[in-house]
């Protein structure tokens, strides 16, 4: 045993001494895991710089603007194109499908435009009728490329070398791109009410070829149109929003209030609610068994009638009822034994909750403690969202080889647009072009893009979850100050959420990051491991499949018993001030001497809060359906007019959910911390007058003991 757990548990593992002078939280405290501190602070220095690199190099413009086979961006300030906004394709047909066209190059010239072409219309046409219909070439021309005004030139070369597309069809823009204008008449998809068009190249085609360019856009558009309805609900209605979210606080602090007078109340109206429950449904199978007897095939066995697809037929049969009676009577005992011999565990987590009730009253400002821990996260979130934009956008223009010939070698080689007219390419491939394809580079930098992108994924995680554990550290402190307070509220100590948020920032940062550490490596593994599953989710390996399941199942299971494990090794660091290792140790020992009354608390506490959540979004959505459908005659004509009512009622409704979770989870905290000081305190002491409890009076009786040990001035 090291030098530690003596001081701890003592030479032989007895409980420890009682300590006159703990009062709770130790202030002389000593850093804790300072390498893992320094590698933090380093880590996010480099964080940092990583964020700085791709600052320079990246350009969101490449996200912002569609990019031409030029490299230029479409829409640009102070450019050529600064007026031509919207991405034209000379040949649609080529591209697979609007995915392509957004994430990848489609194998086709690709130019600015200002507006996208609204008629049917082939080169071949235009140029045989430019001499007495001037006005249809310089309406076509418009989409060839800029300076392009030659129609004496043969078709067969315009084609060739792409100066113009080959046809145009009724388009409109989506994404900054031209796609085709699908319109459904009587169930026929059509083009302009048109079912067939000119390819250019002398033939007709049904415009159902189109359907894998674009397909879907009709759906996406009419997405576009419904989320431009929503924003103009959310425009008009916020001021009722923030109304809502409000009562939805107010409503949360009075039910954390009333839990220090109802949550035995409550409690027990569940269970012997259930047990209600259960016993009528003993009582129904009895009465069901007890009809169908002296009907003809009901004494029949379930083994008789064998495997039915109408289970109905089941219900027809004594023995389904007797099984279902039977299995009724058996869950009813286990509850009542349950009650019988865990009623004073259970009488301990109800004092608990009422426990933290009364501290959170002392200690209000913890309740906004988690609009902190939000900013932190939401800081992180963006600086991560911001820095892989940058990165994805941190590639140079690399430009390609593009042929029409199938057999031209250097097709799909990189090229220089400035010398690529110099060179035999276009002697060897007639109507080669060199072509922008997409971003890139060759540097070191750009080779190692897909690190970094990573290592900020993984970085993302660390930080986030380090946040909470902050959260969790302080709230921790904080609740075990107001537990170790000998005389409450006189003891408690001034200020004890800015004490001990200062605590864990000066001396267990390296600790907290520690444990984010482990929990973010897990996480990381667990989205490689979904990004697999996604990757190989059309494979016919069965065996693949069911290894990644099990992987899955296993990280997933792995990372709760972390966070169960960090939560209360955050909460032994705010008390007594040890590295995270030894506090993980000691609080799991101590959680495993108390395992029963762990489960009993952890259930209890679960349960009321989940009922609490319930409450407040539910009441504050019931409220808001009234008010939103002008069910409420004082307030009809204060009712904004919504395309969807249903819009702000949701927002309500889970706005509320969040805001009662964010205040129940100090509480949880609180409830959870009360325990382990609850368990250290009966090991610690006996209730002497030598060594007397910390505990609640309301805790002392339940114990069993008749009055407190006298407590010192």
């Amino acid at each position: 045993m090291s030098r530690d757990e003596e001081n701890y548990y003592g030479r032989h593992g007895e409980p420890r001494k009682f300590d006159p002078k703990f009062r709770g939280p130790i202030h002389n405290r000593r850093c804790t895991d300072i390498i893992c501190c320094v590698i933090f602070i380093v880590v996010i220095l480099g964080y940092i710089a990583l964020g700085v690199v791709a600052w320079v190099h990246g350009d969101p413009r490449k996200v912002i603007y569609p990019t031409d086979s030029y490299g230029q961006f479409c829409g640009q300030r102070d450019t050529l194109n600064e007026n031509k906004t919207i991405l034209f394709y000379f040949n649609i047909l080529k591209c697979a499908s609007p995915v392509v066209l957004i994430n990848l190059q489609c194998p086709t010239t690709q130019l600015c435009v200002s507006k996208c072409p609204d008629r049917f219309a082939t080169y071949i046409d235009v140029q045989a009728s430019y001499r007495y219909r001037p006005d249809q070439w310089n309406y076509f021309r418009q989409f060839c490329k800029p300076g392009f005004n030659n129609p004496r030139k043969s078709v067969a070369q315009v084609l060739r070398d792409e100066d113009c597309p080959s046809m145009i069809i009724p388009s409109r823009p989506f994404l900054k791109r031209c796609f085709p204008d699908f319109s459904t008449k009587n169930g026929v998809l059509t083009v302009a009410n048109q079912t067939t068009f000119k390819d250019g190249r002398g033939k007709t085609r049904n415009v159902t070829d189109l359907r894998e360019a674009a397909n879907g856009i009709n759906n996406v558009l009419d997405a576009r149109s419904v989320g431009i309805k929503i924003f103009e609900d959310y425009a008009i209605s916020w001021y009722w929003i923030l109304i809502g979210l409000f009562i939805a606080m107010m409503l949360s602090l009075l039910f954390l209030v009333l839990l220090r007078f109802t949550a035995g109340v409550l409690f027990w109206i569940f269970i012997f609610g259930v047990i209600g429950i259960i016993g009528y449904g003993i009582w129904h199978c009895y009465w069901e068994y007890d009809h169908l007897k002296g009907i003809p095939g009901s004494d029949l066995t379930v083994y008789d009638i064998g495997f039915q697809t109408d289970f109905k037929v089941y219900l027809q049969l004594r023995q389904t009822w007797l099984a279902f009676m039977i299995i009724l009577c058996g869950v009813e005992v286990i509850i009542i034994l349950m009650l019988i011999f865990l009623r004073n565990r259970i009488r301990i987590a109800i004092a608990l909750l009422k426990e933290g009730s009364r501290a959170i009253g002392y200690i209000m400002s913890t309740l906004f403690y988690p609009i902190i821990t939000f900013l932190l996260i939401a800081i992180c979130i963006s600086y991560w969202a911001v820095t892989a934009v940058f990165l994805a956008t941190s590639g140079e223009p690399v430009y390609k080889v593009m042929a029409n010939q199938t057999l031209c070698k250097y097709a799909n080689l990189t090229c220089d647009p400035e010398t690529f007219n110099t060179t035999n390419v276009t002697k060897l491939c007639p109507g080669a072009q060199c072509t922008f394809a997409f971003y890139g580079g060759e540097s070191l930098y750009h080779k190692y893009i897909f690190i970094f992108q990573f290592a900020n994924a993984f970085v993302f995680l660390w930080l986030v979850n380090f946040a909470i554990a902050l959260g969790q550290c302080t709230l921790a402190g904080a609740f075990a100050s107001y537990y170790w307070a000998y005389r409450k509220p006189a003891d408690i100590p001034l200020w004890p959420l800015f004490s001990s948020f200062g605590r864990a920032i000066r001396y267990h940062t390296g600790s907290l990051a520690f444990g984010a550490l482990i929990l973010a490596i897990v996480q990381l593994i667990r989205v490689i491991l979904e990004y697999l599953d996604h990757k190989l989710k059309g494979t016919q390996n069965s065996f693949t499949r069911f290894l990644l399941c099990c992987l899955k199942c296993c990280f997933w299971c792995l990372e709760k018993f972390l966070k169960f494990i960090n939560r209360n090794a955050y909460i032994m660091i705010a008390i007594y001030g040890k590295n995270f290792c030894t506090s993980a140790k000691e609080a799991f020992f101590l959680l495993m001497r108390n395992v029963v009354r762990v489960a009993v608390l952890d259930k209890v506490t679960d349960f009321l809060l989940f009922l609490g959540k319930i409450l407040v979004a539910g009441g504050v959505g019931v409220l808001a359906f009234f008010f939103f459908t002008q069910r409420i005659p004082v307030f009809a004509q204060e009712v904004p007019m919504l395309n969807y009512y249903w819009v702000p009622l949701l927002t309500v409704i889970i706005g509320s959910y969040l805001v009662a979770h964010g205040f129940f989870s100090v509480y949880a905290m609180c409830v959870d911390t009360l325990f382990l000081c609850f368990c250290e305190d009966l090991e610690r002491n006996d209730g002497s007058t030598a060594k007397p409890y910390f505990m609640s009076a309301s805790l002392h009786r339940i114990l069993g003991k008749k009055k407190l040990s006298p407590k010192k001035a």
